[in-house]
């Protein structure tokens, strides 16, 4: 191009004006090129173990938009088949439903910033050994908190810490989505009707379902009255993940270590005039023989903590003397989906069981009631806000998905009296660690088959396919 001028004024109004232009097209330039940069970077998933693998599913499987148009419709193509993915099960300090219990709820919002610290990284460890962390990785570009307990104590860390950071990264959380899709599920109901919270010790105490719940509840002005159930699911978590003071299937007897409910009156006990309600699996379960009696009694499965949970539930909403039917039930940790099977057959079972020729739960769990698993609806939640941003990732089938998993496991330098026999941190250091301690004493590394248990594995084989495919090695 060839510009010829003869007036000075003009030549410099014209020169500003050509500077002015072209440093907006670079900044425009910069911007998109840095836009393209970050929506090639990973979403980040983490939970305090294998149970938010629940929600990666969610998030891998969904189909809730057209791709092309951007609008919600399924198109037969899955929403994130061109995303790249990380997920963090913070496994060695879990479960985060017992922290606050332990009087330590400050190391429990210490674990959920490292955790998210994590993620926004790009360092992990190659093996429990290292003291410095020398495996290259990719930041993430949008945090999801795939566990109940650590949205209820940590969300707002993880917020107030990505607002310092600046960037504009973004942190979706599950208890919201939970509340959400148990309302959209009862929209309309005219009669009385209740939901039931079944979460963490940890997220139950916080209050965290019940507050969001109320608030939603009259967000929307429902009329009709709405009683909350919650249970805290004793032992619920800790027994899906398999963690040895909960269920040790190596057992045939009772055993010191266990910490899981015992024979008792207390809020968190298994109660003797209630033993053919829970209809315990023989085979779940370790007790000690004298003559007809079945003394220290102890769960040792997975589907025994479910079933005990649920009734309690269920039975505590019987002893309130509401009448109000359970409509819904949010499963509120990420771990209890891998049960859902169980849960449906206890609820049937208590559909028909029968005391003195009265059927005390039958009004209480009518036909149309819901399990209402809220990783569908952070699934599409995650999908908007990184279609709001521009972060999502143009298909393109040259680039097949990555979804790279990382565990945390106990340090190797960590002293032996800190570790149980089977390697794990023992219960008094894992909830005794004060949360200003520089090191946590575990590492964070690749998903192995050496550090995933091989029950799990199994399960989440059988029931979490696309997370099995993209995870593990036939």
């Amino acid at each position: 191009m060839f510009i010829f001028v003869t007036d000075s004024r003009f030549c410099e109004m014209k020169t500003k004006q050509l500077v002015s232009m072209v440093l907006m097209v670079c900044l425009l330039a910069g911007c998109h090129c840095r836009e393209k940069e970050n929506q090639a970077l990973p979403i980040g998933v983490f939970d305090s173990g294998t149970g938010g693998l629940t929600v990666l599913e969610k998030i891998l499987t969904l189909d809730a938009f057209d791709n092309a148009k951007g609008v919600q419709t399924p198109d037969g193509v899955p929403d994130f088949v061109a995303e790249d993915f990380q997920y963090l099960a913070d496994q060695a300090n879990m479960p985060y439903g017992v922290y606050d219990a332990q009087g330590n709820a400050a190391l429990l919002r210490r674990l959920v910033l490292d955790d998210a610290r994590f993620l926004l990284g790009d360092r992990y460890c190659t093996n429990a050994a290292e003291t410095q962390p020398t495996g290259k990785k990719a930041p993430c570009k949008i945090l999801v908190i795939a566990c109940n307990t650590a949205t209820a104590y940590g969300l707002e860390d993880v917020r107030a810490m990505l607002d310092s950071l600046g960037g504009g990264t973004k942190v979706i959380g599950v208890i919201n989505a939970g509340v959400k899709a148990t309302l959209d599920a009862l929209e309309g109901e005219s009669e009385p009707f209740a939901v039931g919270v079944l979460a963490t010790p940890g997220t139950i105490s916080s209050g965290a379902y019940e507050r969001t719940l109320r608030a939603e509840i009259a967000a929307r002005t429902i009329q009709t009255p709405v009683t909350i159930v919650n249970q805290a699911g004793y032992g619920f978590a800790e027994a899906v993940d398999s963690e040895p003071d909960y269920v040790n299937p190596a057992q045939t007897a009772p055993r010191e270590s266990y910490r899981g409910p015992r024979l008792g009156t207390a809020d968190p006990d298994i109660k003797e005039e209630l033993l053919d309600v829970y209809n315990f699996e023989p085979d779940g379960l370790l007790y000690r023989s004298v003559g007809p009696l079945k003394l220290d009694l102890q769960l040792n499965s997975a589907a025994n903590y479910a079933r005990f949970n649920l009734v309690s539930l269920v039975e505590r909403h019987r002893a309130s003397g509401s009448r109000a039917p359970l409509k819904a039930i949010i499963l509120g940790c990420t771990h209890y989906p891998f049960l859902l099977e169980t849960l449906w057959r206890t609820v049937e079972e208590l559909r028909g069981y029968q005391r003195d020729g009265a059927y005390p739960y039958r009004d209480l769990l009518p036909e149309n009631l819901a399990f209402i698993d809220p990783a569908r609806y952070v699934a599409i939640e995650c999908y908007c806000a990184l279609q709001e941003d521009g972060l999502l990732k143009a298909a393109s089938a040259a680039q097949p998905r990555s979804v790279k998993g990382f565990i945390s496991v106990p340090a190797a330098s960590l002293d032996p009296a800190c570790r149980t026999g089977e390697g794990a941190l023992t219960f008094e250091y894992k909830y005794g660690r004060p949360s200003s301690i520089e090191d946590t004493g575990t590492r964070v590394v690749p998903f192995s088959d050496d550090n995933i248990d091989a029950n799990n594995r199994t399960r989440i084989r059988a029931l979490l396919p696309a997370c099995a495919r993209e995870l593990f090695s036939e």
